[in-house]
């Protein structure tokens, strides 16, 4: 999805020579229809600019995910700021490629979300259950007394990994080369703003949390 045509026909092309089906757009109404509408075929992944027509980047990666869907999405954006990287990543990005790019580049940052989908789509369906919790791994769900969670997939990457993790101190530092990657541009100050948001959804005092505890001089723990 990009606005410009000759950036869009070119990252087209180039993705099509590798062998993918590649569908455009250059607004991004049109392209949240193509993505969620009814008769549209599954999406693998999606190429998406910030600075879209109507529906900007960064509202369709919120309204993507509102419908709970779950598809890579790799930000390219010629807004190379910490703060620009970062609100893209929370607000529903997998990646985030800064203009000018190169092909290759590209071609490779799509391939690497493309294998990581495939392989948690490959996983055993499986569910984890910790106090009032569980997490289904395959659906990238979690319920809290059989009600599903409103959760970004950042917030439920790191609950994922506390359930999984049950009792284990985890660093910030860990959290952020675990969940945002061990190229992400930005402070520790990312992670507990997560945990923040992510207590004000599993726990019932979320000032005085049971389940996300605070380890003083080292993290986090869960449970």
């Amino acid at each position: 999805m990009e606005d410009d045509d000759s950036i869009r026909e070119t990252v087209g092309e180039a993705l099509r020579l590798e062998g993918y089906e590649v569908l455009t757009s250059s607004n991004g109404s049109e392209a949240l229809e193509l993505v969620v509408g009814t008769s549209s075929d599954p999406v693998d992944l999606i190429v998406l600019d910030l600075m879209l027509p109507g529906l900007g980047g960064l509202d369709f990666c919120r309204e993507l995910r509102r419908f709970k869907n779950t598809t890579p999405i790799l930000v390219i954006s010629a807004r190379d700021s910490e703060t620009d990287r970062v609100l893209g990543l929370e607000v529903g990005a997998d990646d985030y490629l800064v203009k000018p790019f190169g092909l290759r580049e590209l071609v490779a940052r799509c391939r690497a979300l493309l294998r990581r989908s495939r392989q948690i789509e490959s996983l055993p369906s499986e569910s984890h259950t910790y106090a009032n919790l569980c997490l289904f791994s395959n659906e990238c769900r979690v319920t809290r007394d059989g009600t599903d969670l409103t959760l970004s997939p950042k917030e439920y990457k790191i609950l994922e990994l506390f359930i999984q993790n049950p009792k284990r101190v985890w660093s910030r530092d860990q959290l952020l080369e675990k969940i945002w990657g061990v190229d992400f541009v930005g402070d520790t100050k990312t992670v507990d703003v997560h945990i923040r948001w992510l207590r004000e959804k599993v726990e019932d005092e979320p000032s005085s949390p049971q389940l996300i505890l605070t380890v003083r001089g080292f993290g986090y723990r869960f449970g």
